[in-house]
């Protein structure tokens, strides 16, 4: 790393980023793509990269996802211009001969399945906010959130297969007028120590 980023990217991407629960604007199909270029570069072990994405943008996409989510995430779901589910393969494993040749690491993971799950989930987790960060960089505002039926979201676009939803985000353009004060986060001293 050669330098620390100009303010204003900070603040775009942390401190004046915030959480939008109304979303519109248009959000183009290369953005989307933009977007996963950027998320993926991001760290993981063993570079194993078990983040995938479905990007639900059409009517009929969102048909399927509608009766998965909680009451509360129905509307603005439904408004957003499209929502991110975020999930994990967990036979990530099958891709590490290409993703990790160095080395034999996917005999690593080779084995029941259910082995695998907290690899996958930890770091299809750290993607997933590779993700919200490449989302902001490109302009975009996020509604990250996880009020929705798992089970639902992954018999309606992962069935038959080892990829399991975690969590969902909607992207568009927000109305900051909208936005009610920002809640206040823990201090270092109170998360953080230096040993």
């Amino acid at each position: 790393m050669s330098r620390t980023l100009p303010d204003a990217a900070l603040d775009q991407l942390f401190r004046t980023a915030r959480t939008h629960n109304e979303l519109g604007g248009e959000v183009s199909d290369d953005t989307l793509r933009q977007l996963y270029e950027l998320a993926k570069w991001g760290p993981t072990s063993a570079n194993m990269s078990p983040l995938r994405l479905v990007f639900v943008k059409s009517p009929e996409a969102k048909a399927k996802l509608g009766p998965a989510l909680d009451k509360g995430n129905y509307a603005k779901t439904m408004a957003a211009p499209v929502t991110a589910i975020v999930a994990f393969d967990q036979d990530f494993h099958d891709k590490l001969p290409y993703l990790f040749p160095h080395t034999d690491a996917k005999s690593w993971f080779e084995g029941p399945r259910e082995n695998r799950h907290d690899a996958a989930f930890r770091n299809g987790s750290l993607q997933g906010a590779y993700v919200l960060l490449a989302a902001r960089a490109l302009g975009l505002d996020c509604g990250p959130m996880s009020g929705f039926d798992n089970a639902r979201v992954d018999a309606a676009f992962f069935a038959g297969t080892a990829i399991k939803s975690n969590f969902l985000i909607n992207l568009g353009h927000g109305d900051p007028a909208k936005l009610f004060p920002r809640s206040p986060r823990l201090s270092f001293d109170e998360a953080a120590r230096i040993l």
